[in-house]
This record gives structure tokens, sequence and C-alpha cells, in this order.
């Protein structure tokens, strides 16, 4: 059987889409990254869930949970916990204002997007710094 066109009825269907068309761009990482990092903060939340339950339960418990936390693997987990924290923070924020439709045009998404990707490594470090200088 053909459409009008004269094709068969499978090939007049319209293509989706798809990672091949479009042009990378730093929105679309953005976007990837916030969906990265909202995995992360679920992984991150066990760990603090983790954590607390030690604090609650004895003291070899919170022992064991607080000298994989102060390992360097641990710091390294925290610190990518952190950065997830504030990545997806500004994220959300950076979709905040496109809901209020705002910073939809070309720079403005862009300078939205940079502004997620430094805002959220500058706090992170930020945060790091201080814990370590008050420590």
């Amino acid at each position: 059987m053909t459409t009008d066109q004269g094709q068969s009825r499978g090939a007049a269907r319209p293509l989706s889409p798809h990672l091949q068309v479009y042009r990378f761009a730093l929105t679309m990482a953005m976007s990837i990254a916030h969906r990265i990092t909202g995995v992360g903060l679920y992984v991150g939340t066990i760990l603090l869930a983790w954590w607390l339950v030690a604090a609650a339960s004895d003291a070899s418990s919170f022992a064991t949970a607080s000298a994989f936390m102060g390992s360097a693997f641990g710091r390294l987990i925290l610190f990518g916990f952190t950065w997830a924290l504030f990545h997806h923070m500004l994220g959300g924020v950076r979709h905040f204002i496109w809901d209020l439709g705002y910073g939809m045009d070309h720079p403005e998404r862009e300078y939205l997007a940079q502004g997620t990707l430094a805002g959220g490594l500058i706090l992170t470090l930020l945060v790091w710094f201080l814990a370590y200088v008050v420590r």
C-alpha cells in the first residue's frame, strides 16, 4: 500500500531527531550533567544515611563510617557529592529562570550554562576550602 507521495507506508513515517542531527552545545552537556548529578545525589544520600545510622548506633559503627569518609577515596566521593549538590542546585535555578521566561535566547542560554558549570565548581571549592580552614 502506498501514500499520496508514492512511498510505502513504513517509509512515510516521520523520523525523530537524534544525536546525529543536533550540534553539540554546552546547554546539552549541562542537561546531561544535571541528570547524572541527580543520580549522584541518590548515591550520596545513601552514604549520608549510612553515616547518620552509624552515628546513632554505636561507637564502632561510627568509627567505621568515619574511617571510610576520612579516607582518600571517601573524601573524593564527598567532594563529588558536594559538586553534584551545587551543580544540580544551580541547574534547578537555571531551569527556574527559564520557567519565568528569561534567558531563553542565544547568549543568555550559554551564559546560564557557563554559570551553572563555573558556579558549581566555585561553590564546591569554597565549601571545601572553608571546611579545611575551620578544621
